[in-house]
Order: structure tokens, then C-alpha cells, then sequence
């Protein structure tokens, strides 16, 4: 990677600060990245409907008692394969608008344990090139183009700047295991427009997700930059619209009708809403895509049975299923629709698991008296 200033004093210990810095090149700014690729007005009109309807069904007033389901590849690195699956999603999406609100998983940064590929953002070229204005770019035009087809999207917030660009169009946000003890995380989404879901740490812990929407509903003070690209100190209102995703962890998973009980018990404890999500992958899948479906034919039966405090699913799904490695001559070389980071269920099973999911809510709003056309 070359920089617009590199740092003649690289390496140099003899210096007090940046011996560890190669250089720095200029950020464009959020004002000007908006500017460029504005929002339309159906991207607006969806954004909002889609918050609008997740915080219903995360606060438990959504009338017909729907699931709220983040649906969609681990990760995105094919804008057009994103849209592809988006065209296919949204056919899903209308059919089961009475018992599901499908919002897409669109993550473009990811976390790593150790080190890896950490998104279409940072590396867009996924060559170790690191053009991150064009993966913002890239960002903003995908995001854009989803929300204006009229599917509301979902994705993880890692730090405090790319919101500038992006949050606008997003419906709903994710933390994830690894960041939500973070105390930089929790201040970002005590200021985020949308609601934010908490996962439970990598070990299975909940303490950590539920002490981290007890402390995003307050107002908290940090450092970020506004849309001009001016370095600032940000005051919120703090955010009531968030909630715990059981992702399972190194300890075993945390989806069945008992990690569910002791859940509830533990946000009751706290005097939180028992309102829950449940990843069916990660650690509630052993990280074997081929549990996803096991994992949503048991949140199906809770439904059934009348569980309450299941509000929604998380699920990674692609075209094509598996994953990939990438080759060695690059972006040049990927198989279409297969994910590189998490393998992902394919779109038939994908249809397979919507439908089970759709009919465990009809049976639960049938076990709780509720009318699905209301």
C-alpha cells in the first residue's frame, strides 16, 4: 500500500510517537461520500419503515406478533451477487410479510480473532491493497441500491466513523461478540438512530450483552468526527431500542427452551425487556453451517409453543453454500454467490427455513389469541 504522507521516521525509536505509523493518506469525507451517491427517496422510505417495524417487534408492540428475521451472507465482498440475492430475498420478504420482517445482513467490516480479510470497506480489492475510500464508496452504492429495491438492511457497527457514511440507510445494528464489552462500542450505539442488537461474549457469557443495553440507554459523551470530517466530541441521547442476540459460545449453544428460560430470567433480574434474538450460527451452529437450519427448526418450535421473548432470528445465508478460500489469482478467481468468511446456507434451504419460521408464528399468535391481519 503507498500513502499520500509516509513517515520518513518509521521504525526510528530514537522518535517519541508514530515509529510505528508507515504513513497516513486522506479520508474523504462523509458530507462529500453523501453528497456523491445520495440517498433517494425509496431508500428513505425504506429505512425508516424498517426501523420503524424492527423497534415494534423488539419492544412487543408489532400487533401481529412477527418474527424479526436478519437474514443474509456473513459477509459481503460481490456487490452484484449482494443484489442478486437481495432480488431473491425481497420475493420472500412480500410472501411472508404477515409473519416475518426480513431485513437483509449486509456486513462489510469484519472482526477477526487473529488476522484475515476484514471486509469489502477495508479492502475492497481483497488483494491486501486497502483502498478504503473506494470500499466506502462501494458501501454507500450497495447500500443505497438495496434500500432503494426496498429491502431494509442490517449490519455491524465496529468503529465510530463509518456510521458517518453509512448509518442513514441502515435499519438495524449489530454489535458482535467480541465488542460488546467494548465501552467505545456502547457509547456509538447510545447515538445511533436504529436499533442495536448485543451479542453475548465469545465464551457464551450474557452478563456482557445485558450490562451493555443497560448502559447504551444512557446519554454518553465520545470521540468521532462530524460529516465535514472535523475531529469532535459527540453527545447522545442514549438509545432504548436495544436488545440481546444468544449467538452461542466456546461454553455450548444457548438457543433451547432452557438457555431461553434462564435468559428471560436473567434481563428480569435487571429489570430489562425480555426481548431476545438468536443467531443461528456461530456458536449455537459449532460453526457448521449445516446446524443453521436444526438451530431455526427449534426457535420454530418455541414459536409454536407460544414463547414470547424470541422476537427474532439471525441466520447466514447465500446463494450458493459453504464457503471458499481465496485463490491465488484473487477476486479473478471466486466461485459467484459462495461465501469468504462463514459458510452460509444455500437459497433453497433458505427458503425451507423462512417457511418453518413463518409457520411457527402463525401457530404461536394461534396459541396467543392474536389476529395475523390485523
Amino acid at each position: 500500500m503507498s500513502f499520500y504522507a509516509e513517515n520518513k521516521g518509521a521504525g526510528n525509536r530514537s522518535e517519541s510517537e508514530n515509529w510505528r505509523i508507515k504513513g497516513v493518506n486522506p479520508l474523504t469525507p462523509p458530507d462529500l461520500l453523501q453528497s456523491e451517491i445520495p440517498q433517494t427517496p425509496e431508500s428513505k422510505a425504506t429505512v425508516l419503515q424498517g426501523r420503524e417495524e424492527a423497534v415494534s417487534i423488539i419492544t412487543g408492540t408489532d400487533e401481529k406478533k412477527r418474527l424479526l428475521v436478519v437474514i443474509g451472507p456473513c459477509s459481503i465482498h460481490d456487490p452484484d451477487a449482494a443484489l442478486a440475492y437481495c432480488d431473491l430475498l425481497l420475493g420472500a420478504k412480500e410472501k411472508y410479510k404477515d409473519e416475518l420482517l426480513i431485513v437483509m445482513r449486509s456486513y462489510l467490516e469484519k472482526p477477526r480473532t487473529t488476522v484475515g480479510w476484514k471486509g469489502l470497506i477495508n479492502d475492497p480489492d481483497i488483494d491486501g491493497s486497502f483502498k478504503i475510500n473506494k470500499g466506502l464508496r462501494l458501501a454507500r452504492q450497495l447500500f443505497v441500491d438495496l434500500t432503494s429495491k426496498g429491502m431494509p438492511i442490517a449490519t455491524e457497527v465496529l468503529d465510530t466513523i463509518s456510521p458517518q457514511f453509512l448509518a442513514d440507510v441502515l435499519s438495524v445494528g449489530a454489535i458482535g461478540a467480541r465488542t460488546t464489552e467494548s465501552q467505545l462500542h456502547r457509547e456509538l450505539a447510545s447515538g445511533l438512530s436504529f436499533p442495536v442488537g448485543f451479542k453475548n461474549g465469545t465464551d457464551g457469557s450474557l452478563g456482557v450483552a445485558i450490562d451493555a443495553i443497560g448502559a447504551v440507554k444512557h446519554p454518553h459523551h465520545f470521540l468521532s468526527v462530524t460529516k465535514p470530517g472535523v475531529v469532535a466530541i459527540v453527545g447522545t441521547t442514549g438509545n432504548e431500542d436495544c436488545f440481546v442476540i444468544l449467538r452461542g459460545g466456546t461454553k455450548g449453544t444457548n438457543y433451547d427452551a432452557e438457555s431461553i428460560k434462564e435468559a428471560k430470567a436473567s434481563l428480569e433480574k435487571k429489570g430489562m425487556r425480555q426481548s431476545l434474538m438468536v443467531d443461528c450460527s456461530h456458536g449455537n451452529s459449532n460453526k457448521d453451517h449445516n446446524n443453521q437450519p436444526k438451530v431455526a427448526a427449534s426457535i420454530a418450535e418455541q414459536l409454536a409453543n407460544g414463547e414470547e421473548a424470541i422476537m427474532g432470528v439471525m441466520i447466514e445465508s447465500n446463494i450458493n453454500e459453504g464457503n471458499q478460500k481465496v485463490p491465488a489469482e484473487g477476486k479473478a478467481g471466486l466461485k459467484y454467490g459462495v461465501s469468504i468468511t462463514d459458510a452460509c446456507i444455500n437459497w433453497e434451504t433458505t427458503e425451507a427455513v423462512l417457511a418453518q419460521l413463518a409457520e411457527g408464528v402463525k401457530k404461536r399468535r394461534s396459541v396467543l389469541g392474536v389476529n395475523g391481519t390485523a
